[in-house]
């Protein structure tokens, strides 16, 4: 029969670090560290693909399966010399979740099963400490009760509470074994009552409940919600380790403790965790109890402190990454119970990446692949400009546990925090966060925890989300029910209420009241920009260019390292105030000459925009796309006028003035303009303005329109070239379907560039006229339309609703139920639907190419910045991709991979 179960420790084990298919992560570095000879407690995994087995069989594992389980007991009792559910020398064993990716603190684990009425006295005896015996019992008595049973865990913590507020307890460690007994006896009362059965005391039963919850926490909210977050797969599915229990809670000998091999939050290579001495694992990244630093390991237990510094200083190097490891110390005996690939903040990403390629341990191509490019995103992280925290109260100084600024106000559960952030960015405030928290923790711009350490579940998700983080604020009292918190010093009180404006620092770990002003940090610089200058090497020729409509964004574009403007929208420019009385005129004027007369006033103001764009990109190409929507968008809306013209019968003089200074309207010609007005806005009006008059159709209807912005485009040209700064303009062509509406188009504009270049003298400038490819016929016919159209620039946005049949602005109404059920992978305006329109766009570039060799492709839609997108634009033989400018760095490290894997590609096909 097929092997589904694998055991590991003594040295040895089934499996290896290679299988997190099969073993999950956590299982996977189990039996790599004990096969290294690591000390590990024994025990088995239980594969991923019987989770998806147990719920393909009505949520039941087959017997054949069990019995594998059974066996693997039997060696793990052999190992140990202990039996689970024996009264006198009971085995306890933990039963933790492990997928393949990393999903701290989304689905379940319990400790110390074995554990029942009988088995707690033998462990009572055989340990002599009585207390522990009993400490144990009650954890997992609860966690068996909110995991296997579903029973809210705040009801057991508000039998615990009470029973320390009754005997005067501040902390869990000073309840006596007897204060303990009568906990569990109150815990035991508690199933009873929510389960109608008892506690069960078969520990058989217990591990075959403990297994099943495991797997089902798979599909449980949270989980389900970070896997969607984090695009892992849901069919990969969970294993189970089963592992002897090693205890950190047996005295003051015993510590338990998590930690990092560098700084997850920076980078910076040093020992970096947390530890607390008589406790249990969940104690520590509950955030619970605030641990002490691991550094003060080496002044309590000095023996096991180098010992573990010595084991993870092995597996960084086994690994060649920063690892993430789990330890117990029970009675000075160190145990290691975890190690992974480390969760990291985006600057820590690259740090290390850097590092480890000078301290020898990996190539530039390794570190190029080992930063995601979202994480970039991360280190543009706003950074606060210090004279505004002058002006504010610094309210409180926390742990720094994940870097950046954020500004927003408070919230103070996650649901308020997902409605809040609807109308405006916030900061979620909470004692501590649990992974219940997770959408809240998604929207929020940062994260404020009063208690917690470095390692508990605030700190280890912020940073893998970028989120700046703040945990183990005590000075911060907070009353959830009232929504707010108080802050108490030098004998004055804050008060902060929800939707009160904090402003904090995940670097520094500083709160302050109000809202501070922010700044970005130079991309030029430091271990990002060596990473980035490797990510270009590897990306060779091909391009990552930006989408900047004036001067200002151009100018951001190159400083992130963009290769010149792919998208100008030049529709953007004619909203300014000074020119949208002009783009009216041209609108409302009813003849050729008229309309003429209106562009004449626009043409300079355009010329001045492009010449800012061609000074500010000197030598790199900037395309420029001729006016794309509709005509009624530069008018008011048709509502508003049939408002205001029924009122202004009866309207006084201020608000005939508010009306005048609306539609540019003298107020004495409000009675004879206003429904002249509106008569052309609704001879204007369509009813699908998408695919109305609009893009190339203006051009066609209106030649003077392209004409007058074609004379703007080269006269700019003339003007920067004589000031000595190279330039390269392409002029673009929207929305066409066929070659003959490009012919059209290009007639006039290669006649007005011809007209102005040879009176400059400037007739050899180069430069291009294009199309962008929008709609599924451009596609279909792109060996017609590359006859006459010198490159292609798809515009994803469009041409995924023409292509789909969808409204990206309606899709969102009914988005969530494609999502839930997996209709697209992904929602198509965010990554290119490859299936569909990624089949048009690659057919577009064979016919393209077949007509004209040379032509140049790339994409100008926001696809260009999303790493998914990317990599298939350079699978399909594009020239570049564009995005906006702050996407830019993502694009370019995106790129590098694909480049990096086509290269692997290429190599497997040659061998």
């Amino acid at each position: 029969m097929k092997k589904y179960v694998f055991s590991f420790g003594n040295g040895a084990a089934d499996g290896d670090g290679t299988m997190k298919d099969l073993l999950g992560g956590k299982g996977a570095g189990l039996a790599e560290m004990s096969r290294a000879g690591i000390p590990v407690p024994p025990g088995f995994t239980i594969s991923t693909e019987v989770c998806n087995i147990y719920f393909q069989n009505n949520n039941r594992v087959p017997e054949e399966i069990h019995q594998q389980i059974l066996e693997a007991l039997a060696k793990l009792e052999s190992q140990i010399g202990k039996r689970l559910g024996d009264p006198e020398n009971p085995l306890l064993v933990s039963v933790r979740s492990g997928a393949k990716f990393s999903m701290p603190g989304m689905m379940d684990t319990i400790l110390n099963l074995g554990l029942n009425d009988e088995t707690v006295e033998g462990l009572a005896r055989r340990s002599g400490n009585p207390r522990f015996a009993y400490d144990s019992y009650r954890r997992f008595i609860q966690m068996f009760g909110e995991v296997a049973l579903n029973i809210d865990m705040a009801k057991f913590d508000q039998i615990f509470e009470r029973r320390k507020h009754k005997v005067g307890a501040r902390l869990d460690t000073q309840l006596s074994a007897e204060d303990l007994k009568a906990i569990i006896g109150q815990f035991q009362s508690l199933v009873q009552k929510e389960t109608k059965a008892p506690f069960p005391q078969d520990t058989g039963v217990q591990l075959a409940m403990a297994r099943d919850a495991v797997f089902r926490s798979w599909w449980n909210p949270k989980a389900v919600y970070y896997r969607k977050m984090e695009k892992i797969p849901d069919e990969i599915g969970t294993a189970a380790s089963v592992q002897a229990m090693v205890f950190g809670n047996m005295g003051e000998t015993s510590a338990t403790g998590v930690g990092f091999t560098r700084d997850p939050a920076t980078g910076e290579k040093k020992f970096y965790g947390e530890f607390l001495i008589n406790a249990q694992g969940e104690d520590v990244v509950a955030g619970i109890r605030t641990p002490q630093p691991i550094s003060e390991l080496e002044k309590v237990m000095p023996e096991a402190y180098a010992q573990l510094r010595e084991i993870t200083t092995r597996l960084e190097h086994h690994y060649r990454d920063m690892q993430d490891f789990e330890f117990t110390i029970e009675e000075n005996k160190l145990y290691m119970l975890q190690t992974r690939n480390a969760k990291r903040t985006g600057p820590a990403a690259v740090r290390v990446a850097v590092d480890m390629v000078e301290e020898g341990m990996i190539d530039k191509r390794e570190a190029v692949l080992r930063v995601q490019p979202q994480q970039l995103d991360q280190l543009l992280h706003p950074v606060f400009e210090p004279k505004s925290l002058q002006q504010l109260t610094l309210l409180a100084t926390g742990i720094d546990a994940s870097p950046g600024a954020a500004v927003g106000r408070a919230a103070f559960t996650a649901d308020d925090a997902v409605e809040m952030s609807k109308s405006g960015p916030v900061v979620l405030v909470r004692k501590e966060t649990t992974p219940d928290d997770i959408h809240g923790m998604d929207v929020a711009k940062g994260i404020l925890t009063a208690v917690g350490g470095k390692s508990s579940h605030a700190a280890v998700v912020a940073r893998g989300m970028g989120r700046p983080c703040i945990v183990g604020a005590g000075a911060i009292n907070i009353n959830e029910k009232a929504r707010q918190f108080t802050v108490s010093s030098g004998g004055k009180t804050w008060t902060v209420k929800e939707g009160d404006w904090i402003s904090m620092d995940g670097s520094s770990a500083q709160v302050y009241l109000g809202q501070a002003k922010t700044t970005l940090p130079d991309p030029k610089s430091g271990y990002f920009a060596k990473l980035m200058a490797w990510a270009d090497e590897f990306r060779g020729k091909f391009g990552v260019r930006a989408n900047a409509d004036i001067p200002r964004d151009a100018k951001v574009a190159r400083l992130y390292g963009a290769e010149g403007i792919a998208l100008c929208r030049t529709e953007h420019m004619f909203f300014a105030e000074d020119r949208i009385p002009h783009m009216q005129a041209m609108i409302l004027a009813r003849d050729e000459k008229s309309r003429k007369n209106a562009l004449k006033k626009l043409l300079p103001m355009q010329r001045r925009d492009f010449a800012g764009l061609f000074e500010a990109m000197d030598g790199l190409p900037v395309i420029i796309r001729t006016l794309d929507p509709p005509l009624h968008e530069f008018l008011p809306k048709r509502e508003d006028l049939m408002v205001d013209l029924a009122r202004l019968s009866y309207a006084g003089a201020k608000v005939k003035k508010e009306m005048s200074a609306k539609y540019g309207i003298p107020v004495a010609e409000l009675k004879k303009k206003l429904p002249e007005l509106l008569r052309r806005v609704e001879e204007l009006h369509e009813f699908n303005p998408m695919l109305g008059h609009r893009g190339c159709r203006l051009g066609i209807t209106y030649p003077e329109i392209t004409e007058m912005q074609a004379r703007a485009i080269f006269e700019a040209a003339v003007q920067v070239k004589k000031k000595g700064v190279e330039v390269i303009p392409e002029v673009m062509i929207p929305l066409a379907g066929s070659a003959k509406e490009i012919e059209h188009q290009k007639n006039i504009i290669v006649r007005v560039a011809g007209e102005v270049l040879s009176k400059a003298g400037l007739a050899d400038l180069h430069y291009l006229v294009g199309t962008m490819i929008e709609i599924p016929r451009a596609a279909l016919t792109a060996d017609k339309i590359a006859e006459t159209a010198e490159f292609f620039s798809f515009g994803t946005n469009d041409l995924t609703q023409t292509t789909m049949g969808l409204s990206r602005d309606d899709y969102t109404k009914f988005s969530k139920e494609y999502e839930n059920l997996k209709i697209f992978k992904a929602d198509p305006f965010a990554a290119i639907d490859q299936e569909g329109v990624g089949k048009l766009i690659e057919m577009a570039i064979q016919l393209g190419r077949k007509s004209r060799p040379d032509l140049e492709i790339g994409i100008c839609g926001e696809h260009g910045g999303e790493p998914s997108s990317v990599e298939f634009c350079y699978r399909a033989g594009m020239n570049y991709v564009s995005c906006s400018p702050y996407r830019v760095p993502i694009a370019r490290l995106a790129a590098a991979q694909a480049a990096i894997a086509g290269d692997k590609s290429e190599m497997t096909r040659t061998a």
